[in-house]
């Protein structure tokens, strides 16, 4: 008997090299009425003159582009607020997100603020509390990770260290336009945490616990094998264009499959890491990957060893031994894209895994996903054995 599911994604993907070149043509065949734009992104892409060509190309189009440039990484609630204030300033029509996870993550959320004054940023945390609607909203990531193109989640931190989602269908894009021009030459460790980060979707969604489907099971195992294969020849080489756009589209996939099949513990448990000590939410997915595994493995294993069968090609025994060669081979990777290995290798110390394994227990929302359950104390057995 199958699951009654419900799967919904962005109703528009562009998938085209170069298309940032001509995205005010493309922008305009799909917003014909519209002019004025509001180009959410980051100081450094946009001082990195990456954006010039498609700012250009808007202008040659008639749009006017209000960019905002002030973007961080895990982006604090003044940020979202201030953008939306110069958004709301600008009058802008429509939202583009161009970037990595947390500019494409603030564009969603200036979609639904920007118009409206009458549901505060603190009223839509948690799962869907959206109750307005939003300006237009289209996606171009520069990175191979997060997804957020097509999915329905905005991370913000809260305070000095606590990760929340805003959950909802109104955070989903009216188009995303993958351009892996624009992912040539990102540097090897941002192309490692960023794949990283997309095979974990991949692997949570394939074995979430409640909302696994048919589709996004599809998309998981698509997902995994472009993103496996193609990870390290990305950061081996940073101008590979086929590998930059199977990266791109394999990260795209891994997003709509986790958007409907929600991640779990190795998200949960990665959010401390990035919330406490600001460590790259990829890199933060990586470091506890292998732990949470071992750990998901006597409840998983049948599911993990199908995921070995496209990742580890040939693989054969039983479902623990192929998930055992699934985990092997996740490691040889880590190791081999050089990125840090273990919680100490960022700065983390022993004293502070009591506090992470409490702030874990916080991401309810994720942690129902997990195929086990944990508990606080399987919490800091994982984190003791990443460090």
């Amino acid at each position: 008997m199958m699951n009654a599911f419900r799967f919904q994604t962005v109703p528009t993907l562009v998938v085209e090299f170069g298309a940032a070149r001509r995205l005010g043509a493309l922008l305009r065949a799909q917003f014909p009425s519209l002019t004025r734009l509001c180009v959410v992104t980051d100081g450094f892409l946009h001082k990195s003159g990456l954006l010039n060509p498609a700012l250009a190309d808007l202008a040659a189009h008639g749009w006017t582009a209000t960019v905002i440039d002030d973007v961080i990484a895990d982006p604090p609630e003044h940020i979202v607020l201030e953008a939306t204030t110069r958004a709301r300033a600008a009058d802008a029509q429509i939202v583009l997100g161009l970037g990595g996870g947390s500019s494409m993550d603030v564009a969603k959320l200036i979609a639904v603020l920007a118009p409206q004054q009458e549901q505060p940023l603190a009223d839509m945390y948690g799962v869907n509390k959206i109750n307005v609607q939003r300006l237009p909203l289209v996606q171009m990531p520069t990175t191979a990770g997060t997804g957020s193109e097509v999915t329905a989640v905005s991370i913000v931190t809260v305070g000095e260290a606590k990760k929340i989602g805003v959950v909802a269908p109104q955070l989903i894009a009216d188009l995303a336009v993958l351009d892996a021009e624009l992912t040539l030459g990102l540097p090897a460790a941002a192309t490692a945490a960023t794949g990283i980060d997309a095979m974990v979707h991949a692997i949570e969604a394939y074995t979430s616990a409640h909302l696994k489907n048919p589709v996004s099971d599809m998309l998981a195992l698509k997902a995994l094998e472009l993103l496996s294969r193609n990870l390290l020849p990305a950061c081996e080489n940073g101008q590979d264009r086929a590998a930059r756009e199977a990266m791109l589209v394999g990260a795209t996939f891994a997003g709509q499959a986790f958007a409907n099949s929600p991640v779990a513990a190795v998200h949960a448990l990665a959010y401390p890491i990035g919330g406490i000590y600001h460590v790259p939410h990829g890199l933060s997915n990586a470091l506890v990957l292998p732990h949470v595994l071992r750990f998901n493995a006597e409840a998983a294993a049948p599911l993990y060893a199908e995921l070995a069968d496209v990742m580890v090609p040939g693989v054969t025994g039983s479902a623990q031994s192929r998930t055992q060669a699934l985990i092997d081979r996740l490691e040889q990777m880590i190791v081999a894209t050089a990125i840090p290995a273990t919680l100490r290798d960022v700065g983390i110390v022993r004293d502070g895994l009591e506090r992470m394994a409490s702030d874990a227990m916080l991401q309810t929302r994720l942690l129902v996903n997990n195929p086990r359950p944990v508990t606080e104390a399987d919490a800091l057995a994982i984190y003791t054995a990443a460090f």
